[in-house]
């Protein structure tokens, strides 16, 4: 087993090299002065099972390109098997037609990467499950839930928790937290009036003089968490906090959280933070290392994966 990383989150790759006692595979990545990616891997890994990590978080093509043309490499390099590991998983939100001429990105995106060589696939919380269909090879999709879930029962102890999905979407992720953390569970009813742009309509569930946690696998602009978080604290809540897989984060999202009602937002590392998240005092970041290492492990040592989430 042989790990590899590109240049999208260095710092969590890392982390599960140490969390695997195995070093980074040594490899030049590169540009050309006209931003050509140019790949080379600098140790042999003719029959290995090598572990490509890369999200493909800002810069999104960028981040992708480096990682097909490392798994081409590496498949020229006549690896045993290539495993693509990509904690956040971009273009998951193209996931249909939502107009007459639109593409399915995440398709298309999946394609790239089968044909690129990769042989599975290791995900963390894709936006749609029915993504996993789009791959004609095996794709792990893991969940944040334990992870979070910890966190919760750690730094939020001796409070009345209700849990809310701040869409109907994500009400069967916000259940799962609900249901290990032995909480309610409440949904706002949101109407998106234009991309990018939502708008609360309704609190379903009794949320009043309760500390509710908003769980959600996606926040950019931040503008439906915040919403929610007001529509919340107008219906009676106690405090509003925020459990969030994919910090992506852009724009003002992070001035924006800081003057909403949120107590604090929790992401994972699954993106590199961003020195706006790291000097921000309501936004924390949690480690994913062990959850993906232990997904890798049991992926190299052919033992079950969904074990990890009995």
């Amino acid at each position: 087993m042989k790990i590899l990383t590109g240049n999208s989150n260095r710092p969590l790759a890392e982390a599960i090299s140490a969390k695997l006692a195995l070093p980074l595979v040594k490899a030049n990545i590169r540009r050309f002065s006209d931003n050509e990616i140019f790949v080379e891997i600098l140790e042999n890994v003719r029959g290995e099972d090598v572990f490509v990590i890369q999200s493909t978080s800002f810069p999104a093509n960028d981040h992708l390109m480096e990682l097909l043309i490392t798994i081409d490499a590496l498949r020229r390099s006549s690896a045993r098997r290539i495993t693509a590991v990509i904690p956040y998983f971009g273009y998951a939100r193209q996931d249909r037609k939502t107009g007459s001429r639109t593409p399915i990105s995440a398709k298309l995106v999946a394609n790239l990467i089968t044909n690129a060589g990769a042989n599975r696939v290791l995900t963390l919380d894709l936006h749609a499950g029915q993504i996993q269909g789009f791959f004609d090879i095996p794709l792990d999709n893991l969940y944040a839930g334990p992870v979070f879930s910890k966190d919760i029962q750690e730094t939020l102890a001796n409070r009345s928790l209700t849990v809310v999905s701040p869409d109907t979407g994500g009400v069967v992720r916000a259940r799962a937290i609900a249901k290990r953390i032995d909480a309610d569970l409440a949904i706002i009813d949101k109407r998106r009036e234009a991309a990018g742009i939502s708008e609360v309509m309704n609190v379903i569930g009794d949320v009043k003089n309760r500390d509710c946690i908003l769980i959600d696998d996606i926040v950019d602009s931040a503008g439906t968490l915040c919403n929610a978080s007001v529509a919340l604290m107008d219906h009676g809540a106690k405090s509003v906090c925020a459990y969030v897989t994919h910090g992506v984060l852009s724009g003002g999202a992070v001035a924006r959280v800081a003057a909403s009602p949120i107590e604090k937002m929790v992401i994972t590392d699954s993106i590199q933070p961003t020195e706006a998240v790291r000097v921000s005092p309501n936004v924390r970041p949690l480690s994913i290392a062990s959850l993906m290492a232990e997904a890798m492990k049991r992926i190299a040592d052919e033992t079950s994966v969904s074990s990890l989430f009995d």
